[in-house]
């Protein structure tokens, strides 16, 4: 058993310093917030995130794990330290390292023995070479100090299961003993663990990360153009992932990725490819398909009505995927906005983050629209004009498509995660508009069409 300190209690943090726990070692968690400290000590989690707050509970109650606003006293005689504050993106698209820092700064300071200061924090290539020298730098007791990357490879929604039962744990060292003592702090969690430098760890994280928003925008893009040739963007998905090569993870076109990591690290590693004077096309890329995506919706239903001022609109999913709180780069804080300027009345419905989006968009007059926020599906589909779908949540899921037939004012829905089948919506009479898919007219619509075309 190791003594653990964890600074930061975000995603990164929090996570670790629990799964530490839960694997035996005694954690001390750090934040500098008060009041979040103390919520973190009644069991309670400042994220939402599935199965940490039952092992909060179970290893607080047991004695292995603990918070602290008390840095000096956490740090002083660990044995590791281990580092998981932001690192938010910057105007420029470079990271933020000035948390970074300060709990650097904090270490050099207060340490009293050999410890091995480790950085989860996604950070630029080469950042660990001057946490270690700031180290030195600030460094107050004769102790030895050696800094290690150990990027962290969750997911929200996941973190937990993605922290306990990893594909692979990445250690970056450039000592013998620095990789001894990590090895040993991970090998209650037997896993695989893949040991490099530094700098190639640190790459790794951003090499991984950019990789899989590529592949979310390239089956965008796809998408986009399967709407023009009359191809299914569903069926290409299936008949690539047959190919080992490429796999079945991340085919599923929509509406943009989002979330803290892919649209922070590809336009970090693109910031980072710039200052060596090389252009990352293919990242560039990524990023300007993203951009255009989150709003593909929106598009599509402007071109269907003539305007969206006065008319219910239904938004069911605020956040950038299920199974989490979490609104950074949601596809929702790029629509909602746009229709709210069009004067719509918005009613939305998210089962975990309306909370955290009415911090942004208050209850009630927005500008020229207005928004409401609502308990279940149902009340935001009654005698709607149209619908937008923006996350994937069962409990949209799980709404059959005779709802929006029954419920709405005018059943016409733009579905921006492929949640239903078309020929379910054919079915039902709903007029259904898709990523990468033919749309579904209504039959009064299909009609009008023919008469068009038996007039010209």
């Amino acid at each position: 058993m190791f003594k653990i300190a964890v600074a930061g209690t975000g995603y990164v943090g929090l996570v670790a310093g629990v799964c530490f726990a839960e694997i035996g070692h005694q954690v001390t968690c750090v934040d500098i917030d008060e009041n979040k400290v103390n919520l973190m000590k009644s069991g309670i989690s400042p994220i939402y995130e599935t199965g940490l707050e039952e092992l909060m509970q179970k290893n607080y109650a047991a004695g292995r794990l603990d918070y602290t606003t008390d840095y000096r006293e956490a740090y002083r005689d660990a044995d590791a330290i281990f580092i998981g504050v932001g690192t938010p993106e910057q105007p420029d698209g470079s990271a933020n390292l000035s948390y970074i820092a300060t709990v650097v700064r904090q270490i050099a300071e207060t340490i009293e023995k050999d410890c091995l200061v480790v950085v989860k924090s996604t950070v630029p290539v080469g950042t660990n070479d001057k946490v270690e020298q700031f180290i030195q730098d600030f460094l107050v007791n004769d102790v030895k100090v050696e800094v290690a990357s150990n990027p962290e490879f969750l997911a929200q929604g996941s973190a937990v299961k993605d922290t306990l039962e990893a594909a692979r744990i990445i250690i970056g060292t450039e000592s013998k003993w620095a990789e001894e003592l990590l090895m040993k702090i991970y090998e209650p969690f037997n896993l695989p663990i893949v040991s490099v430098n530094r700098r190639s760890a640190e790459m790794i994280k951003y090499a991984s990360n950019d990789f899989l928003a590529l592949k979310i925008s390239y089956m965008n893009d796809i998408a986009n153009l399967c709407e023009l040739v009359g191809a299914d963007i569903q069926d290409v998905a299936q008949g690539m992932s047959f190919d080992e090569r490429i796999g079945s993870k991340f085919l599923n076109a929509g509406i943009g990725y989002g979330g803290s990591c892919f649209p922070k690290d590809t336009k970090a590693l693109e910031y980072l490819a710039k200052q060596h004077g090389y252009a990352l096309r293919t990242i560039k890329a990524a990023i300007d398909v993203n951009d255009d995506q989150k709003t593909m919706l929106y598009k599509k239903a402007s071109k269907r009505l003539i305007t969206f001022n006065g008319l219910k609109v239904a938004v069911l999913g605020l956040t950038f995927k299920p199974g989490t709180d979490d609104l950074r780069e949601a596809p929702s804080l790029e629509n909602v906005p746009l229709l709210l300027e069009q004067g719509a009345d918005i009613y939305a419905y998210d089962p975990v983050g309306a909370d955290n989006f009415a911090k942004v968009y208050p209850e009630g007059k927005n500008g020229r629209g207005t928004i409401t926020y609502v308990d279940n599906v149902e009340a935001a589909l009654d005698n709607a004009n149209v619908c937008f779908i923006f996350t994937e949540w069962g409990e949209i899921k799980a709404v059959a498509p005779e709802t929006y037939k029954k419920c709405m004012r005018t059943p016409l829905v733009f579905d921006g995660r492929n949640i239903y089948a078309i020929e379910a919506m054919k079915e039902a009479g709903v007029e259904y508009h898709s990523i990468g898919r033919e749309a579904v007219q209504r039959e009064s619509q299909k009609e009008s069409k023919n008469l068009d075309i038996q007039a010209s």
